[in-house]
């Protein structure tokens, strides 16, 4: 087996162990038992809530197992192609072995990423919300194109996106668009999003055709779940209604039922204008229960923040990424030096190796921290 080979099964062999770890596999089967006997209690839909929560968890379990023992089984097998086409000086069998187990090893690199998405809310699904910056029409182009990126991204992971709210540019593209995002670690992946995003490019909006930088903020907050306790003093909000506009076509809204809650404590604004006045209250709340976690997430996180501030990383309300289009195309993260020249790509919602890279940053982090701290 060539030396570049060996490595990479070295690589897939830690993978597996951290995958065997995450799942704590040698328990794994009694729990899927237990899962799938729950399931089959005919009262098990009395309670919906309870009961999509169950069907998650249990599908999360299966998952990992096929995983982990999907990706063992391929290596396994590859190994002993390569070592039986040595044996017979079969270079073709040996060649598609290696090829199968470079394929594999980035695939275990990923899957072991998700795997590191064990914060206490990394599986949940999350809020997103794009604000244009200062800078008129080109700032609103600029946050619809971050939001058909973030839509587009969402697609391709089979996350389910629905709009919350939205304000219409005064010329084109969007000043603000909130968003829920449904699916297993949707909050996990799109946290490192957190930030704000720099655009430079020759604008489509200028006669001269001068080259023009814009800034729109992304903040990302964690659906609030039942099992994450926030408490909301009714004294300390205000609930307001108004009038919604949209941007048009589907998302016209001209009823009265929006909602405006504002946390007088904390100057937190949340809204909620797609549907009924009653389900948009229960929207916002939901939202603003969000936003009071991340703020204690933050908290949590201090002291790892800190530290990649102190190295020159971006903090959460600085800029985190670049995206120029001309005179050269390229995107750069700004934390962790990842960049693509493929910025249609990018704005097309290939985003997986920016948020990878900023997740494995943050782990190294944690893990430096958790390491100074035993000391």
């Amino acid at each position: 087996m060539r030396a570049e080979t060996q490595n990479i099964v070295a690589e897939i062999q830690k993978s597996l162990e951290l995958l065997e770890q995450r799942m704590d596999y040698e328990t794994a089967p009694h729990r899927l038992e237990e899962f799938n006997a729950r399931v089959e209690d005919p009262n098990l839909w009395d309670n919906p809530e309870n009961a999509q929560k169950l069907m998650r968890e249990r599908q999360m379990l299966v998952d990992a197992i096929e995983t982990y023992e999907t990706i063992k089984t391929d290596l396994n097998d590859n190994i002993e192609l390569i070592e039986l086409g040595e044996m017979e000086e079969d270079e073709e069998v040996v060649q598609d072995a290696e090829e199968a187990i470079k394929k594999l090893g980035a695939k275990a690199a990923k899957k072991e990423l998700e795997a590191l998405l064990d914060g206490e809310a990394d599986g949940n699904d999350t809020f997103l919300e794009i604000n244009s910056g200062a800078g008129g029409t080109e700032s609103c182009d600029w946050a619809s194109m971050l939001a058909r990126m973030y839509v587009r991204w969402a697609e391709k992971k089979g996350y389910t996106v629905e709009l919350q709210s939205e304000t219409a540019g005064e010329e084109a593209g969007i000043k603000s668009a909130a968003y829920k995002i449904s699916g297993h670690n949707a909050y996990g992946w799109l946290k490192s999003e957190s930030g704000v995003h720099r655009l430079v490019r020759i604008s489509p909006f200028d006669s001269a055709a001068k080259r023009h930088t814009s800034f729109s903020s992304v903040w990302v907050y964690p659906v609030v779940d039942d099992n994450i306790e926030i408490e909301v003093n009714p004294a300390d909000i205000r609930v307001d209604t108004y009038r919604s506009s949209g941007a048009g076509g589907q998302h016209v809204n001209t009823t009265d039922s929006a909602v405006r809650i504002t946390h007088i404590p904390t100057g937190i604004v949340v809204t909620s204008s797609e549907k009924s006045q009653h389900q948009n209250r229960d929207i916002a709340m939901k939202a603003l229960k969000s936003r009071l976690y991340q703020q204690e997430l933050d908290r949590r996180n201090a002291e790892i923040n800190a530290a990649h501030e102190a190295k020159g990383d971006a903090g959460w309300g600085n800029q985190i990424r670049s995206y120029v289009l001309q005179p050269y195309q390229m995107v750069k993260d700004l934390r962790t030096n990842f960049e693509t020249s493929d910025t249609k790509g990018v704005l097309d919602g290939d985003l997986d190796g920016f948020m990878a890279a900023t997740l494995a940053l943050n782990v190294a982090g944690k893990s430096r921290s958790e390491a100074q701290g035993e000391d």
